[in-house]
């Protein structure tokens, strides 16, 4: 089994505190406030690092199903836009890749994608909200 950690601290109230997020390999450290996180301040917050996440292990599960499938996939893209409301809460979750995969069709390309979008390990992980795909397949 693999592990992963990471660390944050948070010193303050609310809205006038600060805090910083680690990664546990040490790839990244970063501040994050309540500007940061609700409005357009300077700094990270968490939203962002799922969102990052996210179009990573989409992107990489992707890139795996279709080699598996026997199609190497030249680049695949991945942006992940991540909505947070009012509440707070996050309600949507939008993935929008590219991909440039030689000889593979467009309808087996969305299957792909589908599959991808239901089964890496942050999709499921965020099971609870709601994921759209926007998949677009380059050559």
């Amino acid at each position: 089994m693999i592990t992963r950690t990471s660390m944050a601290e948070w010193n303050g109230t609310l809205k006038d505190g600060k805090g910083i997020m680690k990664l546990g390999s040490g790839a990244y450290e970063g501040p994050f406030t309540f500007a940061s996180r609700f409005e357009t301040g300077h700094g990270t917050n968490p939203e962002e690092l799922i969102g990052a996440a996210h179009a990573g292990c989409f992107s990489m599960f992707l890139s795996a199903i279709l080699s598996k499938g026997g199609f190497a996939p030249t680049r695949v893209n991945t942006t992940a836009t991540v909505h947070l409301d009012a509440s707070p809460k996050i309600i949507l979750i939008e993935l929008n890749t590219e991909a440039d995969v030689p000889n593979l069709g467009e309808e087996a390309f969305l299957k792909y994608v589908e599959t991808a979008k239901i089964n890496c390990p942050i999709s499921k992980a965020l099971a609870g909200t709601e994921i759209k795909l926007n998949a677009k397949l380059v050559k």
